[in-house]
């Protein structure tokens, strides 16, 4: 039987997206960089490794469709209150202007105004993707630059769909009338989308949800989303738009969480396609035939926009170096620009009004895509230079002292460090439950269940609704500084899958799992968890000892508390029968257990601190939110939750693995090596 004609192109454009995927993370390149990179080598303009595209294209498609749909559920309105001025003031002065002055310089070379507003149009987008990416990958999401650069590419996003309604307009397919007509018809279709979000679609997927199936929901997710681009499109939206307004019907939803964590992957795998898509137009020998225009329409492009986002974000009250650091981070053109340039070039508009404007505009921008990690790096020395700025919520960073988490770790999504997460809440969870918040322990709550999240969230506890088996979840839960993981889950593949992915995650984690006999603990032992048991009664018993351990609860305390568990459990237990316990790493002292989790005390001295701050931030002009002293030289730098982590730095620097707080009041330590609490 012969294979079908498309597979053996599929296995070279999987197998290079792979391999140069892999490369790009070893080299420290942005993913989004290496897919274009894999499109150019291997395209039908470069070695010709791929010749047929349609297959490719369609794959793109549904990776736009895809990308929208998950930009359309991160889209918390209530989050984003906080920071809309910036979004509104900066983001929409930032796309004007670089609107008008792309139109500007194009009208004075003699292009018409439709093709010359177009063309601001493409230039005004940044790329999402690559700019979250780099911020996520530095831990700066909360840092104002962070937070300035999220805010001007959100109305960037909300921009794309005026743009898309208005293309037809530019190419002189409708007049003022017209224009007026798909601006209505846009607000009609939010205010459909916002009713349906709040009214129709939490029952919807909470009634999914109650099957606690991850393959019904992800069906469910994909129908929603393909099925209402596609209604969409049959009344004149976009596919894209419409990807984008099912994404809002989806995010109102207490489910949203757990719809994105399914479709991510998804996204991860057919973006990729995207952008490979997107290599794949270029033409090798067009660029090196024409280096000399496209260069200068590069720094042309980047001239005209890093000027157009540094005044937008001055406007905001921030200073010269802080507007121009942001301005670089956002520099480059985006990959919604391909998405209106389709359209665009559909209804005759050519970028640049150059009959060749497609071919030019797809190698400055996969140029400028290649170079966004330089020009995020210096718009964070720029950026630091500047100071903390106002940020996007208009204030001033925390200045050193100002309450913050007692934990050296950085905060992730919810914001929590030293908590306990307990992924499922089922009986176990209950018993475990109270003893933890008796003893003051932080709580957050990962289940599938509609009833257990509505219960626990009525106990006062954080949840996270969707599946705790999946990396998304697990970051949105702040793995990295949670004291200890417990699976509570009853199943034994998913508590295993759970336990896989966690170790993957963060190998250090502290992670307790349970089964119902002796071979399925030993095989959540096999998967990755620290300590495994058996039976409900007394394996909540001991997993809540252990938690109290980690959380250095006085014995005599915990002792109370765990006679009072037991002593509950077995008068509504039938039986009472002691459980199996597999303790792997776990029948230690405290202290044996301490010094196995760090074996770097020795390198611990008396020290004295070489500065009252951190010298770093004060020859920045910065300010810093907690203080670190280096326990081998004292040098002094601040946390993980300062702007620029200096501590961390000169452990990069200087090998030093372990600091102290500085603040008053602590007593602990930390090591970078083994990221254990001292």
């Amino acid at each position: 039987m012969e294979p079908p004609a498309f597979l053996e192109e599929l296995v070279v454009l999987v197998g290079a997206a792979a391999l140069i995927a892999y490369l790009s993370q070893k080299l420290r390149i942005a993913p989004v960089a290496g897919f274009l990179v894999t499109g150019l080598a291997i395209g039908p303009n470069a070695l010709g490794l791929v010749r047929s595209t349609e297959l490719i294209d369609s794959a793109a498609e549904l990776g736009v469709l895809l990308l929208l749909f998950t930009i359309g559920i991160e889209f918390s309105l209530e989050s984003l209150a906080r920071i809309r001025r910036t979004i509104l003031l900066g983001g929409g002065l930032q796309v004007v202007l670089t609107v008008a002055l792309v139109a500007a310089v194009l009208r004075a070379l003699g292009v018409g105004w439709g093709s010359a507003v177009f063309t601001g149009f493409l230039v005004a987008l940044s790329s999402t993707a690559i700019v979250l990416k780099l911020l996520s990958d530095r831990g700066e999401m909360k840092t104002p630059q962070g937070e300035t650069a999220l805010a001007i590419l959100v109305f960037q996003d909300l921009a794309v769909l005026a743009m898309m309604l208005l293309v037809p307009a530019l190419a002189g397919q409708g007049g003022p009338s017209e224009i007026l007509f798909a601006l209505a018809k846009a607000v009609v279709f939010i205010v459909l989308v916002l009713v349906i979000a709040r009214r129709v679609m939490p029952r919807l997927l909470e009634a999914v949800a109650r099957t606690c199936s991850t393959e019904v929901f992800l069906l469910t997710v994909l129908g929603i989303c393909i099925g209402s681009a596609y209604l969409f499109s049959r009344v004149g939206v976009s596919l894209s738009l419409g990807a984008f307004l099912a994404g809002l019907l989806v995010t109102e939803s207490p489910f949203s969480g757990h719809a994105l964590g399914e479709i991510l992957p998804l996204k991860t795998l057919f973006s990729a396609a995207f952008f490979v898509s997107v290599g794949l137009l270029v033409d090798v020998r067009f660029v090196l035939e024409n280096a000399l225009l496209i260069g200068a329409v590069v720094v042309a492009v980047l001239a005209l926009k890093t000027f157009g986002a540094a005044v937008a974000v001055a406007s905001l009250g921030n200073g010269t170096s802080f507007s121009l650091g942001v301005a670089l981070m956002i520099a480059q053109v985006g990959e919604f620009s391909f998405v209106l340039e389709d359209a665009g070039r559909a209804v005759g508009l050519q970028a640049g009004g150059l009959a060749a404007g497609g071919q030019v505009f797809v190698a400055v921008t996969v140029l400028l895509m290649l170079i966004s990690p330089g020009l995020y790096s210096a718009g964070r020395t720029f950026a630091a230079r500047g100071g903390a700025g106002t940020g996007a919520s208009g204030t001033i960073a925390p200045a050193a002292g100002a309450a913050a988490p007692r934990a050296p770790r950085p905060a992730g999504a919810i914001g929590r460090r030293g908590h306990v997460i307990l992924a499922g809440y089922g009986p176990v969870a209950r018993r475990v439950v109270p003893v933890l918040r008796s003893a003051g322990a932080d709580v957050v709550v990962a289940t599938l269940s509609p009833e257990g999240a509505r219960e626990a969230e009525a106990l006062g506890l954080t949840v996270l609704r969707g599946d705790y088996g999946k990396r998304h979840l697990l970051d949105e839960a702040d793995l990295a500084g949670a004291a200890a993981l417990v699976i509570a889950d009853d199943d034994l593949d998913r508590a295993r899958a759970v336990a896989g992915v966690a170790r993957q995650l963060e190998p250090d984690a502290l992670i307790i799992a349970r089964g119902l006999n002796a071979a399925e603990a030993e095989a959540l032992l096999a998967a990755g968890a620290h300590t495994a048991l058996a039976d409900d009664v007394e394996s909540a018993a001991t997993i809540a000892e252990r938690v109290l351990e980690t959380l250095m609860v006085d014995a005599a305390r915990s002792d109370a508390l765990i006679s009072e568990l037991q002593g509950s459990a077995y008068r509504t237990a039938v039986g009472g029968a002691r459980a199996i316990a597999i303790r792997e790493r776990f029948e230690l002292t405290s202290q044996e257990r301490q010094s196995r989790r760090c074996g770097h005390t020795g390198q611990a001295a008396v020290v004295a601190p070489k500065s009252p701050g951190c010298a770093e931030c004060l020859s920045l002009g910065s300010e810093w939110v907690h203080l670190r002293i280096c326990m081998t030289c004292g040098h002094v730098g601040c946390c993980d939750t300062s702007p620029h982590r200096h501590a961390r730095g000169h452990w990069n620097e200087s090998g030093h693995p372990l600091i102290k707080s500085a603040e008053p009041g602590e007593d602990w330590a930390w090591c970078y090596i083994d990221e254990a609490v001292l």
